[in-house]
């Protein structure tokens, strides 16, 4: 009893896919979309990639890289590709036109279209003999195709000719439209899978004459597989390759189990017969009849849905589904294990005292004996990198050596292996923390509070240091609206000093910094000097000055409202406190004390007001406040008393 083949659900499923190509890591991509996969093949000759859109009839080119370079439409239902063994021709099968079609890979002009008499595809293609051989029908009647190029159309000899399957040895032929594949080192031969039930048949074809004969057949159920969802005829040997794991070998008309790669889903085989084996979302290079990979890739985050080797052998071209759909993807160096290797150095260590590092290398591929690695110490004094002494890796893969590092700070060791013709280049490196001597640094003027704009003189001194004597002096004054600034950098003097000068017109926090050097480390110290704002107040429509004691006041009758207009270094919001007092009995009283904004121009114009009584005797001053005037960024500063005296 036969049951219906899970591929048709599996190929319903990757079909609903749209597949967009992105670029990212060792494999690049094109930016075309396509609605679902239709083919894969690739020409040595023109350097191409060429990609089936079913879902769109569309063909794409793109180069070696993953760059769409061409594409041509008006070809439905475009299911499988192939190459003629010249190149000279790409082949493709139209299913939803139900036609084989030949282009020029050159331009992607199509030369011939081909009707093919079925209802039911054709869906799979290869070419073999000199003749494109495609299967078709449904899953009770399938069969196999050909296309004789050399045949013209017209001539009136039909150049397709259906129903070529052998029926001597084939019992019931097939259930379903066949896998197809062939190999150029296998010339005359066509791998045959059969999709339509669970169980699998297998055939291979002499097709090198004038009808295809039966060279190899298997129809006894679950013998070799519980289905068949990809075949590759393998090169060099009577075997072919099912669902890129088992390997079955045909001998004497029948198929006998010759071994098996690790579990996989699909494959291509390489000219030199290297597995390009897809599985999940992998795909691993496994070299004929080994167990463990060549390398590895994971070219993206959802399942591989096909893979073609270049025939040059340089890279494997892979179809990725992402999130978004799939991509074309272009694996390179499939042929090189990739070698992980690993440096392992102390954390900290002390200066001028050896220490040791450790490390280990291993790869798929086992090394040659005496394999040497390349060592790089990286530090202050060699920034660049000073080559050390080669270390010889052991049969295990480990290696360790030795190095007494003369500077301190961060010493990183990188560890390199150039590759070879079976292994990929690869490094590794690790940091050591190297201890330094601590120096001294100090900064004047700490703390010290200066006048509006006076111009101070900072001085940094520096202490012992190994070669460095660099020291660099920056200001930040206070407020949001300017940054820290640097504003001398240069050689300390025969004294250890530098200095630098600040024009205090705001707070302001003044940095020395000493880089560090080989073997002291870096020092950073901070003096913060504070500088007050510049006040002035003018006074007018008083009537005289003069007097009063040893004071001098300015008079004003006693109807007259004094006009107090004060000037002071402006800042954004910024007010000043306008401070009021009355003279009663030998003391000053506090009679008022009120915030009042500065223009932009640093203006404050205050209207006092007129008594209307005479013998009065007042004083004011205007006050920034740190904090209560609006802002930060100066210190509090008092301006002087200005005295008033009324009269009648």
């Amino acid at each position: 009893m036969r049951s219906t083949s899970t591929a048709t659900a599996l190929a319903v499923l990757f079909s609903s896919v749209a597949l967009t190509a992105v670029t990212a890591g060792t494999a690049s991509a094109v930016t075309t979309t396509v609605g679902s996969p239709g083919g894969l093949a690739v020409s040595d000759s023109l350097k191409r990639v060429f990609v089936g859109d079913s879902a769109n009839g569309r063909i794409f080119a793109a180069d070696y890289n993953g760059n769409q370079v061409d594409s041509v439409t008006s070809v439905e239902g475009v299911s499988e590709l192939v190459l003629s063994d010249d190149g000279s021709t790409l082949y493709a099968a139209l299913r939803g036109t139900h036609e084989i079609v030949a282009l020029d890979p050159a331009t992607l002009d199509i030369k011939t279209r081909y009707p093919v008499a079925t209802g039911t595809g054709p869906a799979h293609i290869a070419f073999a003999g000199g003749k494109v051989w495609f299967s078709y029908g449904d899953q009770w009647d399938g069969d196999l195709g050909s296309v004789d190029p050399t045949v013209d159309p017209a001539s009136g000899t039909d150049p397709v000719a259906l129903a070529q399957l052998p029926t001597e040895g084939t019992g019931s032929g097939l259930w379903g439209q066949a896998l197809l594949d062939t190999d150029p080192q296998r010339p005359g031969l066509l791998a045959v899978g059969e999709t339509g039930d669970s169980s699998g048949t297998l055939a291979v074809l002499d097709v090198s004459g004038a009808t295809p004969k039966v060279t190899a057949w298997h129809d006894t159920s679950y013998a070799l597989t519980n289905g068949v969802y990809d075949v590759d005829l393998v090169p060099g040997g009577d075997q072919v390759l099912v669902n890129g794991t088992d390997r079955d070998a045909f001998a004497n008309g029948t198929f006998t189990k010759a071994g098996a790669y690790p579990a996989g889903q699909g494959a291509d085989i390489g000219p030199s017969g290297l597995i390009a084996q897809t599985s999940g979302t992998q795909v691993a290079i496994y070299r004929p009849d080994a167990t463990r990979p060549v390398r590895t890739y994971s070219p993206g985050t959802g399942p591989v849905n096909d893979v073609a080797w270049a025939p040059d052998g340089s890279r494997v071209f892979a179809l990725v589904n992402f999130s978004n759909g799939y991509t074309l993807k272009a694996l390179t160096q499939p042929t090189l294990s990739v070698p992980t290797l690993t440096v392992s150095a102390p954390a900290t260590a002390t200066r001028a005292q050896q220490l040791t590092v450790k490390g280990k290398i291993t790869a798929s591929v086992p090394f040659a004996a005496g394999t040497q690695l390349t060592v790089t110490r990286t530090d202050l004094d060699s920034p660049n990198g000073k080559a050390l002494p080669a270390v010889t890796v052991k049969a295990d893969g480990t290696y360790s050596f030795t190095n007494t590092p003369p500077a301190g700070g961060k010493v990183k060791y990188t560890v390199k292996y150039a590759g070879d013709a079976a292994h990929t280049a690869v490094s590794a490196s690790d940091t050591v923390d190297v201890s330094r001597a601590s120096t001294s640094l100090s900064l004047n003027n700490n703390g010290k509070l200066y006048s509006y704009g006076a111009d101070v003189k900072f001085t940094a001194h520096l202490g012992k240091t190994y070669k460095s004597r660099s020291v660099s002096i920056y200001a930040d004054p206070f407020g949001s609206d300017k940054g820290k600034k640097l504003i001398k950098t240069g050689t300390v003097n025969s004294d250890g000093n530098i200095s630098a000068w600040v024009d205090m017109t705001r707070d302001t926090a003044v940095t020395a910094v000493f880089a560090g050097d080989s073997r002291y480390k870096p020092k950073t110290v901070k003096s913060t000097a504070y500088a007050k704002v510049k006040i002035s107040t003018a006074v007018s429509k008083h009537y005289k000055t003069a007097k009063i004691g040893s004071t001098t006041y300015y008079w004003f009758h006693k109807s007259t409202d004094p006009l107090l207009t004060t000037t002071m270094s402006y800042y954004p919001g910024r007010q000043q406190r306008f401070d009021l007092q009355v003279y009663y009995q030998g003391d000053w009283y506090s009679a008022d004390s009120e915030y009042f904004p500065l223009g932009s121009n640093g203006k404050s114009a205050v209207s006092l007001g007129a008594p209307g009584e005479s013998g009065i005797r007042a004083r004011m001053r205007s006050v920034y406040v740190n904090g209560s005037s609006g802002d930060s960024v100066n210190s509090t500063t008092y301006g002087s008393w200005k005295y008033l005296y009324f009269s009648n």
